[in-house]
C-alpha cells in the first residue's frame, strides 16, 4: 500500500473512529488472492466490546462506499482490536498495559520481561518477578531504554479480585 493510499484512508477514518470514543492504531490493506482486504485495529483506554467494533465498522462501511478511497476493485474490510500480545509502540499503549506483564527488548542488547506498575511522560516503573523463590523487585525504565516492547499471554495469573478472596478466607 502507497504512504499516499495510506495516509487518506488514515485522514478519512480517523475522524469516524474518534468520534466513536476509539483510538485508530492501524490500517493495512493486503493482497489476498485476487481480493483485496483492509484491515482496520482500534483500541481504547477501556478496550473495545464486540458492539462498538460492529458500529465502527458499520460506519467506515458506510463512508468508504460513499468515497473511492479504495478504488474499484473488490475488497474485504476487517475491523478489530489489537491481539492478546500487543507490541506497545505509543504512550497510550504502555498506559493500556499497566498490570501486564510485558517482554522489553532493550536499546542496549537484552531483554527483560517484568510487569507495568506505573507509566509517566519519561517512563515506566516495573516489578520485576523473583527468580527461584526471590522477592520481585521494582525498576525504572526510561522510554529511550526501549526497543521493543510486547504484552504476554498470563495462562494462570490470578487476578487482584481472587487474590482478595483468598486473603479474606
Amino acid at each position: 500500500m502507497s504512504t499516499t493510499q495510506s495516509e487518506r484512508l488514515r485522514e478519512l477514518l480517523e475522524p469516524l473512529v474518534r468520534s466513536q470514543g476509539l483510538d485508530l492504531e492501524e490500517i493495512a490493506v493486503d493482497a489476498v488472492g485476487r481480493k483485496r482486504v483492509l484491515r482496520v485495529t482500534v483500541d481504547s483506554d477501556e478496550g473495545a466490546d464486540l458492539d462498538t467494533v460492529a458500529d465502527v465498522s458499520r460506519a467506515l462501511s458506510a463512508k468508504l462506499d460513499e468515497t473511492d478511497a479504495m478504488g474499484q476493485a473488490e475488497y474485504t474490510l476487517e475491523v478489530g482490536t489489537p491481539g492478546a500480545e500487543r507490541a506497545l509502540t505509543e504512550h497510550r499503549h504502555y498506559r493500556r498495559a499497566v498490570d501486564r506483564l510485558v517482554k522489553f527488548q532493550l536499546r542496549e542488547g537484552g531483554e527483560l520481561i517484568a510487569r507495568i506498575l506505573t507509566v509517566d511522560d519519561d517512563g515506566l516503573d516495573l516489578e520485576v518477578p523473583g527468580v527461584k523463590g526471590r522477592k520481585a523487585t521494582t525498576r525504572r525504565l526510561a522510554f529511550d531504554e526501549i526497543d521493543k516492547a510486547r504484552v504476554q499471554v498470563e495462562f494462570n495469573r490470578k487476578d487482584k479480585n481472587d487474590m482478595k478472596e483468598e486473603e479474606e478466607a
